[in-house]
């Protein structure tokens, strides 16, 4: 017997379909099949939404319109937080369902064939492991997530579809080494160095596809192939991506960072012509920027008072070094406050300068080599004369060094 509800999210799964295909975010026919045969709502009974306040709603289906409006947004193309941490100030989020115009153009950029086998890192609500079964076989498609409550959601919902996929409760860092040689490995999670492991558990020609981000922001979507034993190189995707970042363990950010005051022994005052928002606005200058100022820079925004609206942006990092940048301009330039061992902001223009000297560049023009020692971030080609190495790719990089071209030769 066919109920409304199936006949409703048939069509709202069809409408996904269609809109994702006239963003060009899919055009595979296999995808767009998976796509509007699998059931997302199944696997998002509930999400939260945000207000300015910073309060959390839940979504309400007990009414007719609650529910058509839960309907509407399950089936749009936008990102969807679907477990919170409440017992925490703030609010924790624990795991989202991706914009899926973002999951199917990872999916298609993975370029899976009949008879691959697949690891996901970040299971969260199942729908990408589900899509991921609709394609290959729920044998070929294997999934880890460090939530063991969100594993056992994923489970249920899957099976109740009639997927059996192998779901495991695990650190994504150490892959599924027990399934290993895997074909293909998608993280939908950001990582500040690609985990060995994932490499290893990899045939050879095998792809990796993550969130590289080495900083706040700084980073996006990369996809490697392994080529030999010891290396994996790849290129970022042309389009910006972000993803929550990967945790090691449930509950609980992957770390905390001891900060130092902020130094104002001695404040240095300057003007500068880069837009104050680079960091949000262009996302290539501010990755360039982030391997001078370290993996865990804060930016953000300040004001007089949480009632008005900010005046000016600001940075700082665990040394007790901050920059004050002012939104507003005078002749085209901002008022910069500086304070601590180091100036900030000079990193973000050196970065700028750069980016203009290589002709603005986009993601795609950077690639990344990576073996069991190193990280190597390339500029054009892997032996080109714009390379930055951080070594050895710790879970948490610290800081990249820029390659003298004369000595690397």
């Amino acid at each position: 017997m066919t109920t409304t509800l199936q006949v409703q999210w048939r069509d709202r799964a069809a409408e996904l379909a269609d809109t994702l295909t006239g963003l060009g975010k899919l055009t595979d026919p296999a995808w767009q099949a998976a796509i509007r045969a699998v059931a997302r709502h199944q696997f998002v009974p509930r999400f939260y939404t945000q207000d300015s306040t910073g309060a959390w709603t839940e979504s309400d289906t007990s009414t007719e319109d609650g529910r058509a409006a839960w309907l509407d947004a399950v089936y749009s193309n936008k990102p969807l937080i679907t477990a919170l941490r409440q017992d925490t100030d703030p609010v924790r989020v624990l795991s989202s369902s991706s914009q899926p115009g973002l999951m199917t153009r990872m999916l298609e950029a993975l370029d899976v064939h009949h008879g691959h086998r697949v690891l996901e890192i970040g299971t969260g609500t199942g729908y990408n492991a589900a899509l991921l079964s609709h394609r290959l076989g729920a044998d070929n498609v294997f999934s880890v997530d460090v939530e063991p409550g969100l594993i056992e959601l994923a489970r249920d919902r899957l099976a109740a579809l009639g997927y059996t996929p192998t779901l495991a409760a695990a650190d994504g860092a150490l892959g599924l080494p027990k399934h290993a040689p895997f074909d293909r490995i998608i993280a939908t999670c950001a990582v500040p160095a690609i985990p060995w492991a994932w490499v290893e558990q990899l045939r050879v020609g095998g792809v990796v596809l993550t969130d590289l981000k080495t900083a706040h922001s700084a980073g996006s979507l990369v996809r490697l192939t392994r080529i030999g034993d010891d290396r994996a190189e790849g290129r970022f995707d042309p389009t910006y991506a972000a993803f929550m970042g990967l945790r090691h363990q449930p509950g609980e950010p992957d770390r905390t960072v001891t900060w130092a005051a902020r130094d104002t022994t001695v404040t240095r005052r300057s003007t500068s012509t880069v837009d104050p928002q680079t960091p949000w606005k262009a996302m290539v200058v501010w990755f360039l920027a982030a391997f001078d100022l370290g993996p865990d820079v804060s930016i953000g925004y300040t004001g007089p008072d949480t009632t008005s609206p900010p005046t000016a942006v600001t940075l700082s990092t665990p040394d007790g070094s901050w920059a004050h940048i002012a939104l507003a301009a005078a002749d085209g330039a901002h008022e910069v406050t500086e304070g601590g061992p180091r100036r900030l902001w000079r990193a973000v223009e050196d970065a700028h300068q750069l980016w203009h000297r290589l002709d603005q560049p986009g993601w795609g023009r950077f690639g990344l080599t990576v073996t069991p020692d190193t990280h190597t971030l390339w500029y054009d080609q892997p032996e080109g004369d714009h390379r930055w190495t951080c070594s050895p790719p710790t879970p948490h990089l610290g800081y990249w060094t820029k390659v003298d071209p004369a000595q690397s030769r």
